[in-house]
């Protein structure tokens, strides 16, 4: 009982964090995106997923926090834990479709207007919704993914059986890794050919003063946050999977208790770190939300002044007020 309310108050916390830091990176997002500007629509997509999977295990706190005040139905359960599923399966096919945007704008940098324009990113926006529903919901439908037996405690082996986890790692986990890795090593490869033909032009003097060689610093830049982004992808579900494939090939195994109470919590702490590395690595979110900061603190200063003034503040000369609010201003205009 005390170990379910200890795992409960994490839950919370967790499902606060992803809400409350995937929301203001958002709303960066929102204000940074330009008219054609395809890569940060997945960057918001993806802000999205996550603010659902914080929204989806918000509603599992209170079946951890009063765990024997009423007992969470089944058919609830299974429709809490579709729904996290879903949620997280939109989340790993965003950073898919997110290396997938980077890998066309290094290989295919003339054409990638033409191949990712707003019609094929809705396209892809779509089709991706649509899919992650589709695994999410699976279960509902297939009764062996199912448990045959409820303990009326809401988790997510509670109500769905480890053979949909191995059929979740064989048909979508491991193929994703792959891709990664294909995506990866390519953009590394196009990159790396970038570079040594800007240092050839260089060397034999041809470098004219209209060209100017930023293209390869952009696609190793693409390629850190890409591999960041696989990499915590990576070390946040591995464990999850890899655990649950030795639960279903051994069966006297009692490894759901590790499987629900500190895998599926680090898989799901992924939507964390998502938004942490969008808010470090990308210069357009980083400057927004730098530039939200300094709105924020010339509001309070501004509410601040007011509410002294109102209330019989100190004695200040005429326009001192207006001096501080000016050297505001002045901090977000530079």
């Amino acid at each position: 009982m005390e170990s379910s309310y200890s795992f409960g108050v994490i839950l919370a916390v967790l499902a606060f964090l992803i809400i409350a830091v995937n929301a203001l990176v958002a709303v960066a997002v929102l204000l940074s995106i330009h008219k054609n500007d395809v890569g940060l629509c997945f960057t918001l997509n993806l802000t999205v997923a996550d603010i659902l999977i914080g929204v989806a295990i918000s509603g599992l706190v209170t079946d951890q926090l009063f765990i024997s005040a009423q007992p969470t139905q089944k058919t609830l359960c299974r429709l809490r834990m579709a729904f996290v599923t879903s949620s997280a399966a939109a989340s790993v096919l965003t950073v898919m479709l997110i290396a997938l945007d980077r890998y066309l704008a290094i290989k295919q940098p003339l054409r990638y207007f033409q191949i990712m324009s707003g019609l094929m990113a809705g396209a892809c926006l779509a089709g991706l919704w649509l899919l992650s529903y589709l695994i999410g919901f699976l279960p509902l439908g297939v009764p062996m993914f199912q448990q045959t037996t409820y303990q009326k405690v809401c988790t997510f082996f509670a109500v769905f059986h480890p053979r949909f986890v191995l059929i979740l790692s064989c048909a979508g986990f491991f193929p994703a890794m792959l891709l990664f890795v294909f995506f990866y090593c390519n953009m590394l490869k196009i990159a790396s050919m970038h570079t040594q033909q800007i240092r050839k032009m260089e060397h034999a003097g041809a470098m004219v003063g209209a060209y100017r060689p930023s293209r390869c610093p952009s696609d190793f830049k693409a390629i850190r946050t890409v591999s960041v982004l696989i990499g915590s992808f990576t070390l946040s579900w591995s464990p999850f999977f890899i655990t649950s494939i030795v639960q279903v090939a051994c069966q006297e195994c009692n490894l759901y208790p590790v499987l629900e109470k500190y895998l599926w919590l680090l898989g799901v702490g992924n939507s964390l770190l998502n938004p942490l590395i969008y808010a470090y690595r990308q210069k357009e979110v980083r400057q927004q939300l730098y530039y939200m900061a300094l709105g924020v603190k010339k509001g309070l200063t501004s509410f601040l002044l007011l509410f002294s003034a109102r209330n019989g503040g100190p004695d200040r000369p005429r326009g001192s007020s207006c001096h501080i609010v000016t050297i505001s201003h002045l901090e977000i205009d530079g």
